[in-house]
């Protein structure tokens, strides 16, 4: 899951940028209205973290202006603006939920996982390839109920591979799901993430196999028992 912060304090920046990582999903935090509107036009996000105080332009405006545009993907806001009838105004243009600022991560968290749940059905909360789940709100990845220890990158990797099972997932594809802003990723990270894959998947009975389709990318697909 991916997920964008407009944010202009750069220490709550900072700090829920670590927490959202530390939960397993990626992120791109952003200071100011501009910026954001322009990352969603490059890139497709899960679910928007949205500070109505931005230097630029008010978030409210914002979030109207994402809405009249026919933006489906959940959006909660993150503010100091804590008042009732405040909350009321951002629930009304749009907003899915509301979390007043100071506010504890763990239940930033909760509430994203919450969001993620209520999503539209194509979000698909729960992915199935062959034998192997993921729950795509908690991360976690079973096979025959039992769980796989899988690193944040390979979860990645491995959902990435489920949404498209039977077709061909590029490299640079690939290299662009892991990153981030400032902090792109290698071919050779890519190799490294699916060697590793492969290895414990190898440990449970998946019924899915990733194959390497030389010179474009991989593809995961299902096999007889």
């Amino acid at each position: 899951m991916r997920i964008l912060l407009i944010e202009d304090s750069d220490r709550l920046r900072e700090l829920v940028s670590e927490a959202i990582r530390d939960a397993g999903w990626k992120i791109d935090a952003l200071p100011t209205a501009e910026l954001g509107r322009s990352a969603l036009v490059d890139r497709e996000y899960d679910l928007l973290l949205l500070d109505l105080g931005l230097p630029d332009e008010d978030g409210i405006d914002v979030l109207k202006s994402l809405r009249a545009a026919k933006m489906q993907m959940p959006v909660l806001i993150l503010t100091a603006r804590g008042a009732i009838d405040e909350r009321i105004v951002g629930l009304d243009a749009g907003a899915d939920d509301y979390l007043a600022k100071p506010f504890h991560n763990g239940e930033l968290i909760a509430r994203i996982r919450a969001l993620m749940r209520r999503a539209p059905v194509t979000t698909m909360p729960v992915l199935e390839y062959g034998a192997i789940q993921m729950d795509v709100a908690s991360r976690r990845v079973t096979c025959a109920s039992a769980e796989i220890s899988l690193a944040p990158s390979e979860k990645d990797l491995l959902e990435l591979l489920m949404r498209n099972g039977g077709k061909v997932v590029g490299k640079a594809k690939i290299e662009h799901a892991f990153s981030e802003f400032g902090d792109e990723r290698s071919s050779n990270a890519v190799e490294l993430a699916v060697s590793r894959l492969r290895r414990k998947m190898d440990g449970h009975q998946t019924n899915c196999s990733i194959e390497t389709i030389r010179g474009v990318g991989y593809m995961m697909r299902q096999v007889s028992d």
